[in-house]
């Protein structure tokens, strides 16, 4: 279990926690297809085609494509709307926001001299966005099953007698003193959700709920998500007499997401005719994660003719550290929530401590991936392009891992490597450009349910001034997958579609 310390109006203290799940792996796995708005418009599929500051990204190699010394920015518009059903009820739920997402400059230097048989070599720094980290989520409905209690009462009773937490250890201690699973029962105990079978025995570690059984219980979650997952890419690269290009790409990734998540659940069913009856609880969350980390990427191109290319990349693993910030609070109200009162009085119970938890920093292994490419031009007039990649998600790994060992099987169970296939074309008329581009991407879970595939459709058009060019995409993609509301407990979800809409706009210039 992972060590965690607390901030709070005391001071100090070092503790144990587990909170990171496979979720919090596949945030900063699974990518984006970010970049400047040439590159989204044709799918993403610049492997072989290079000569955009994006198309670094996918092979290192790319950057001896461009001519002469360029620079860029782009601005993106993203939107995304959440369908949602839960047990019979839709919900939509849209955010949008503007975001300057990718900035970069190449340099390219030829070697003129007749001698030797490296004849050109390119140097660039470009950052970017590598997954937009901005959500909203909201559904509601009646779930004729199963209650948050579950969620407290699994960690209460534990998954194993050695899990299971002793009735003395949450009455006992200060919130800040307590183990993450223990905080979780603690919250469940005082608000009255769940109580010990046998509250005489300080080491009792049975527990049961005065959540009122018969189902029908309407619930509602929120989710609000702000942050990014970004890279800032440095790339050299050296081209071989006229047919071999070689690249290297050494990528620093900064993470910075905060998340709030809200759940509220309220029944009617009779209440208990003794104890503590609760009929109505909120549960709030707030996550905030931050951290760094490095990958590398190697790459080449092969010149098979003058309109023939193919391509090949190798992108290592991104080793991330990441700290975690934590704080809840729960609401309850019901009958005889209050040792002096009887079951016939209602009331409101607040447990909120006030203390963020600081976990201690862990490590993080992402998915590495391998890109096969190729690329047909037609002259002046245009090209067709192709990318197809594997990504390894089995590969993603918590570490220390003596601290999360139940995590690491469960990736190793569940995720899968999986393909992923983009499909881009350029028509060329004078200054105008026409693109339009095609992506695929394979869902990372073995049962292609919890998250399904992802299919993306994309266009744009771009303008050359001369020295200054002007390009303009759309895209517009979908997958549907399971929103859980809790990784234990009450694990019931919501099916819910994600539609995104983006546009995005990139200035260039030559230097």
């Amino acid at each position: 279990m992972k060590k965690i310390f607390a901030i709070c109006l005391t001071g100090l203290s070092f503790y144990t926690a587990s909170s990171q799940d496979i979720t919090d792996a596949l945030r900063y796995s699974i990518q984006d297809l970010n970049g400047t708005a040439r590159f989204r418009a044709m799918g993403g599929a610049f492997g072989a085609v290079g000569g955009d500051l994006s198309a670094i990204s996918v092979n290192p190699a790319g950057s001896l494509i461009f001519n002469n010394n360029q620079a860029g920015i782009t601005l993106s518009d993203y939107n995304i709307t959440n369908k949602s059903n839960y047990f019979g009820t839709q919900q939509n739920e849209n955010d949008n926001h503007l975001d300057f997402n990718q900035a970069g400059a190449v340099f390219v230097f030829n070697n003129n001299s007749k001698k030797g048989d490296w004849k050109k070599f390119a140097i660039s720094l470009n950052y970017e966005n590598t997954k937009n980290l901005n959500n909203s989520v909201y559904f509601s409905g009646t779930n004729p099953y199963n209650s948050v209690d579950q969620y407290f009462l699994s960690y209460a009773n534990g998954r194993t007698p050695s899990e299971a937490v002793p009735f003395g250890n949450i009455t006992g201690y200060s919130f800040d003193q307590l183990f993450f699973n223990e905080q979780q029962a603690y919250f469940g105990y005082n608000s009255y959700l769940i109580d010990p079978f046998n509250p005489s025995d300080p080491n009792n570690t049975n527990y049961y709920t005065n959540v009122a059984p018969g189902g029908n219980y309407y619930q509602r979650y929120t989710l609000d998500s702000k942050g990014y997952s970004s890279k800032l890419e440095f790339n050299l690269a050296m081209q071989y007499q006229d047919w071999l290009l070689l690249g290297l790409n050494m990528n620093f990734h900064f993470v910075d997401f905060r998340q709030t998540t809200s759940f509220y659940e309220t029944n009617n069913n009779p209440i208990y005719p003794t104890g503590s009856t609760v009929d109505q609880i909120r549960f709030n969350n707030e996550l905030y994660t931050y951290g760094n980390g490095f990958s590398m990427q190697l790459g080449a191109i092969i010149k098979a003719n003058k309109n023939l290319r193919f391509g090949l990349a190798y992108e290592t693993p991104t080793w991330l550290k990441l700290n975690d910030e934590l704080r809840q609070n729960i609401i309850t109200s019901g009958y005889g929530l209050n040792a002096s009162q009887n079951n016939t009085q209602y009331n409101t119970v607040v447990v909120d401590p006030q203390i963020t938890m600081l976990f201690e920093p862990y490590r993080l292994r992402t998915a590495d991936k391998i890109t096969a490419s190729g690329v047909y031009i037609f002259g002046k007039r245009g090209l067709i392009s192709a990318d197809v990649s594997r990504k390894f998600y089995a590969g993603n790994t918590f570490s220390p891992r003596r601290d999360f060992t139940e995590e690491n099987a469960n990736i190793d169970n569940v995720l899968q490597s999986a393909t992923e296939v983009r499909l881009g074309a350029e028509i060329k008329a004078k200054q105008w450009s026409l693109r339009g581009g095609y992506r695929w991407d394979q869902s990372p879970y073995k049962n292609h349910y919890t998250i399904g595939h992802l299919t993306t459709y994309t266009g744009g058009i771009g303008y050359s001034f001369g020295d200054t060019k002007l390009d303009v995409s759309y895209s517009h993609g979908f997958r549907n997958y399971n929103q859980q509301m809790f990784n234990r407990g009450l694990t019931d979800s919501a099916r819910t579609k994600a539609v995104y809409d983006n546009v995005s706009v990139t200035v260039l210039f030559e230097l």
